[in-house]
C-alpha cells in the first residue's frame, strides 16, 4: 500500500532539454513520481526558457511528452510550448513542477542576463499563481565544467542562487544539494548519463516528498 504524500495527487510536469530524451528526467523523475502514487503528464521542449511557457513557442532542438508509465512520445521536427494555464485548465493538477535553469544562464555569455531571467521567471510563476496551482522549481545541477554549452560551477551556483531568490511562489527545489560538483558524469557538460540522470530523478523525488508545501497537498 502506497502511502507517500504524493500518492493521488495530479503533477503536471513541464521542461527543457532535461525533458526531452526518453533516459532523461522525463523518464527518471516520471517513473518515481507515479511509483509514489501521484498521476503525471509531463511536456518537455528543448531550449525553451521559462516564459516560453506562457505562450506558444516553437522548440529549437526537439520535444517529448509522456503520460503515467506509458513510453515517451517523442514531439518530430516542430514540437512546440502550450500555454501554462491551457495545460492547468486541462489537467486540473494539484502540483506543477517547473524543470527550468540551464537554457536561461547564458553559460557561454561573460554576463549573467539578470533582468532578461527576472522577466522570464516571473512571466511563468505569475501565470502559474493566477490559477492558484501549487508549484515546485526544479533548478539546475552541477554537470561538469567545459562541454559545447560552456556551462561553468560559478554561473551555475549563481543561476541556482538567483532562481531560489525569484520563482516564489513555486517552491524552489535546489538541484545542486543533491551531488559534489562534477560528481555526476554528462555528455556534453550540461546533460547527464543515464546513470546521473537516475540518479537526480531520484533525488528530486526524495525532496518532493518531504516539502512540506508539497505534503500539505495531501488530499
Amino acid at each position: 500500500m502506497i502511502t507517500s504524500v504524493l500518492a493521488g495527487l495530479t503533477i503536471l510536469i513541464v521542461g527543457d532539454s532535461h525533458m526531452t530524451t526518453p533516459s532523461y528526467l522525463i523518464t527518471t523523475l516520471q517513473d518515481g513520481l507515479v511509483a509514489q502514487g501521484a498521476k503525471v503528464h509531463s511536456l518537455g521542449i528543448c531550449g525553451a526558457n521559462a516564459g516560453d511557457w506562457t505562450k506558444v513557442t516553437p522548440g529549437t532542438c526537439g520535444g517529448a511528452e509522456r503520460t503515467g508509465s506509458e513510453a515517451v512520445k517523442m514531439l518530430g521536427t516542430a514540437p512546440a510550448t502550450r500555454p501554462i494555464k491551457e495545460l492547468i485548465a486541462a489537467d486540473k493538477p494539484d502540483l506543477v513542477i517547473v524543470v527550468q535553469g540551464d537554457t536561461m544562464a547564458a553559460y557561454d555569455k561573460p554576463d549573467f542576463p539578470k533582468t532578461w531571467a527576472w522577466q522570464q521567471v516571473i512571466a511563468l510563476t505569475k501565470d502559474i499563481a493566477s490559477t492558484k496551482t501549487a508549484c515546485a522549481w526544479i533548478g539546475p545541477a552541477w554537470g561538469t565544467e567545459g562541454g559545447k554549452f560552456g556551462k561553468t560551477f560559478a554561473r551555475v551556483k549563481l543561476m541556482s542562487s538567483f532562481l531560489s531568490a525569484n520563482v516564489g511562489p513555486c517552491t524552489y527545489i535546489d538541484s545542486l544539494t543533491f551531488s559534489k560538483p562534477g560528481e555526476w558524469a554528462t555528455l556534453d557538460g550540461q546533460h547527464f548519463t543515464a546513470q546521473g540522470y537516475k540518479q537526480w530523478g531520484a533525488a528530486i523525488t526524495n525532496a518532493l516528498v518531504q516539502t512540506p508545501a508539497i505534503a500539505g497537498l495531501k488530499k
